[in-house]
């Protein structure tokens, strides 16, 4: 296991995050940016945390460290989670898979939106899980680097499985089983984040894009390329398209991918690296094609004849935002049945009408054709058979290569 030790970021790692707070993930709620609200600025106050004076590593951190679960007595579940990332109803102040639960169960959910980066929100709890504190959290929803590192350092609670049936029987089997958590005794999956090549018919005015090879090489697209302000998507593409398995692959392949993306920097191929802001460009048509994030391209297709995507015969690559229970959380057993509510077929469709990133849930699909059609037929949000075999995900990183590849690559995007 992991051994804590209090944290200085490297300036790659800075950078990295500096990217996120611009133009990454934490640039934009997960669906404002295509609705009528303008997204704020984002606070960042957490940085401080973050590049300064180390917390004193903690006595214990052998994980599943858990407090007396006062689950049956307390009949609320506490859950933090990212912005704009559940169903709400007509007014905006109801969440109707959230109420459907507290209905059946008698268990109320205090739902709150603070996570707006990865990087910031262990800022936030890190002092009270490295102190081996309650975090005031029963759940937490972060992305599969981050998961990751939480149980490496044993900062998260193992999951009882008998208090998970649906989500045992009903998790997709692309997710089953990352490096990070095998067989996911700590970790379900909230919702699938897939990359993919997004374009312009208009812009593309008939040339014709099938790999990342075209967009990185092609003359004809020079200076109306986009990749990703964030490395695991952009190197885990350009990895696929050389052959390498972004799963298994070396610091040599690395360094090979980034070489291959700096020539295409160098000669102009590629516009710019952007985080949510390409959807501006890619409907403009300053970009005929970019690297993209499924869930955008669900809603830019309907709002443009203009936009469409395709998957690589090379593949593509999908990362996870995961269920996660901090040390220390007082009702352990609520937030199971949460989570495990959330892979019933229903909760899950209803879910994933609203929200359109990847369903991890098998069966949800004659659930979702009840309330949205196109959305139950789309691959974006429920992928086939063939798009899931497609489906790679970036391989866990040590501290170590952390540094480096950040460095790299926050030395080929300018940042």
């Amino acid at each position: 296991m992991e051994q804590y030790e209090p944290d200085r970021l490297s300036p790659a790692q800075v950078a990295a995050m500096r990217r996120s707070f611009r133009n990454g993930r934490a640039a934009m709620t997960r669906r404002s940016l295509l609705r009528a609200s303008a997204g704020g600025a984002l606070a960042v106050g957490g940085l401080g945390a973050l590049t300064g004076c180390g917390i004193p590593a903690a006595g214990n951190t052998q994980g599943g460290v858990s407090a007396e679960d006062h689950s049956a007595k307390e009949k609320v579940v506490n859950f933090s989670n990212w912005t704009e990332y559940i169903d709400v109803d007509e007014s905006e102040k109801h969440h109707p898979t959230l109420d459907q639960f507290k209905k059946r169960t008698g268990i109320s959910v205090k739902y709150t939106e603070d996570i707006n980066d990865n990087v910031e929100f262990f800022g936030k709890i890190k002092p009270q899980l490295a102190a081996g504190q309650d975090t005031g959290r029963d759940i937490i929803v972060l992305t599969d680097w981050l998961a990751a590192r939480l149980i490496r350092l044993g900062w998260v609670q193992k999951l009882d499985a008998s208090n998970l049936p649906h989500a045992y029987a009903n998790l997709s089997a692309q997710f089953r089983d990352p490096d990070w958590d095998p067989g996911r005794a700590y970790s379900y999956v909230w919702q699938g984040i897939s990359t993919v090549i997004a374009y312009n018919k208009k812009a593309l005015d008939g040339v014709e894009v099938k790999s990342v090879s075209d967009l990185l090489d092609n003359p004809k697209l020079k200076g109306r390329v986009g990749f990703l302000s964030e490395m695991r998507d952009s190197v885990g593409m350009t990895l696929l398209d050389m052959g390498k398995d972004p799963a298994k692959f070396t610091a040599d392949d690395y360094d090979a991918a980034i070489a291959r993306m700096q020539k295409a920097v160098d000669k102009g191929q590629i516009r710019r690296f952007t985080g949510n802001d390409y959807t501006s460009d890619l409907t403009s048509g300053d970009f005929a094609a970019c690297i993209a994030w499924a869930g955008d391209v669900v809603q830019l297709k309907a709002d443009s004849p203009d936009i469409d995507f395709l998957i690589p015969d090379s593949g593509y690559m999908t990362s996870t935002d995961n269920f996660l229970i901090p040390n220390k959380a007082r009702h352990k057993t609520n937030a199971e049945r949460l989570i495990d509510f959330y892979y019933e077929p229903q909760p899950a469709a209803e879910l994933a009408a609203y929200i359109n990133y990847v369903t991890p849930v098998d069966g949800v699909k004659a659930e979702l054709e009840k309330i949205d059609p196109d959305a139950a037929n789309n691959p974006l949000i429920i992928p086939d058979k063939a798009m899931a075999a497609k489906s790679h995900a970036f391989r866990s990183l040590s501290s170590k290569e952390e540094t480096e590849f950040e460095q790299k690559f926050a030395k080929l995007t300018g940042a």
